[in-house]
């Protein structure tokens, strides 16, 4: 059993509402008139915190209901990107010297503090996003999951650039993980990430409940 008291729990999702593009509620059911409250929900596959299957760009037939819960469960080390200019490239060398005890197979979260702009009008088109060296530094590392605050790993103005990116990691079996916030919030190098996206059969994406489990006494 997990004592979870020996961890600072911190959630990495971003509140789904009607601010958050491609999610929309409206009331279905009411108190007053059926006996209980209930919304109805118009979510798109990839709004807010979200996760990508190999579907998502064509890769395989692979959709995000078909990850097991072993896929979404990992070890996960953050690196910090300063970021001082608008799209900036996130190449290996920014991130290679701060994962020297990273093993294979386990995970990355890149810590840019974008989630910080969320609400500003260029927080989609102006992202930092994942180099080539460094996409293909992680097949070669077989690293499960790579998470980003921005809305995307890649220029989303860009097809080439996102289909190319996407491509890379998803077809290297590295699982992504966009729209991500509170990273700021942790202090250790290594946590425990859980991501769990919802289990819609056949889709190439789904909202995430994303949590870091930090080790209060990790150094």
């Amino acid at each position: 059993m997990i004592d979870l008291s020996k961890y600072i729990i911190h959630d990495l999702s971003h509140s789904l509402d009607d601010k958050i593009a491609g999610f929309a509620s409206k009331v279905s059911r009411t108190i007053e008139n059926d006996g209980w409250n209930a919304k109805e929900l118009s979510i798109y596959s990839h709004a807010g915190t979200h996760m990508d299957a190999p579907l998502h760009f064509g890769i395989t037939n692979q959709s995000i209901d078909q990850y097991s819960p072993e896929d979404l469960l990992s070890i996960a080390w953050v690196v910090d990107v300063h970021v001082n200019q608008s799209k900036q490239l996130i190449e290996l060398d920014d991130v290679v010297s701060q994962l020297e005890d990273m093993k294979d197979g386990e995970s990355i979260l890149i810590r840019t503090n974008w989630s910080k702009f969320f609400e500003r009008p260029n927080f989609k088109s102006d992202l930092p996003r994942i180099g080539e060296d460094l996409a293909r530094w992680m097949v070669r590392r077989k690293v499960k999951l790579v998470g980003v605050e921005p809305l995307s790993v890649a220029d989303v103005e860009n097809l080439e650039e996102v289909t190319k990116i996407h491509t890379i990691l998803l077809g290297g079996q590295v699982i992504i993980v966009e729209g991500l916030k509170n990273l700021d919030r942790i202090s250790n190098r290594r946590v425990l990430l859980i991501a769990l996206p919802l289990k819609v059969v056949g889709g190439d994406g789904a909202p995430a409940r994303v949590i870091a489990l930090e080790d209060r006494g990790y150094e």
